[in-house]
């Protein structure tokens, strides 16, 4: 065997070989290559853009959460505020009440002390006049005495 003519023959042989790889192999690869690349890319630009938007929302939720203790500190202030109104209206209406039984309780005890003191008087008429009857040694008319006694009484 020559070698010339199988090393012509190997070269040969190596030349359809890159042929068939550069026409059927090749292209595949350079294609799934270039897919995976523009996938990687994708990703990089996703990464980034979901790095942006967690940036964005972490700023508003720190932003809501600003206003959300705001809006509680106002709520108990709010809070604050109504329980002091309560307990004043309470405290009002609690004098008031007091002022009502203490007017109540003055009016039963001027009414009281008149019938006790009407009690007393005609009391005193009774006795004046029994003491009178006594005195005397006969019977007057009762009604024309305690009209007499009324009359002495009232001056006093």
């Amino acid at each position: 065997m020559n070698l010339n003519a199988t090393m012509l023959g190997q070269a040969l042989s190596f030349v359809i070989f890159v042929w068939l790889c550069m026409k059927y192999v090749w292209p595949p690869l350079t294609a799934l290559l270039d897919e995976r690349q523009r996938v990687i890319a994708e990703g990089l630009s996703q990464t980034e853009f979901a790095a942006k938007e967690l940036q964005l929302a972490k700023a508003n939720g720190a932003k809501l959460l600003e206003e959300a203790k705001q809006q509680a500190s106002g709520l108990v202030e709010q809070g604050n505020k109504r329980r002091t109104q309560i307990i004043d209206e309470a405290k009002l209406e609690a004098e008031q009440e007091k002022a009502r039984i203490i007017a109540e309780g003055q009016t039963e005890l001027e009414g009281e002390r008149h019938r006790i003191r009407e009690e007393l008087r005609h009391e005193m008429t009774t006795l004046v006049i029994e003491s009178a009857e006594k005195l005397i040694s006969r019977q007057l008319d009762t009604d024309a005495n305690r009209a007499l006694v009324d009359k002495i009484i009232t001056e006093l």
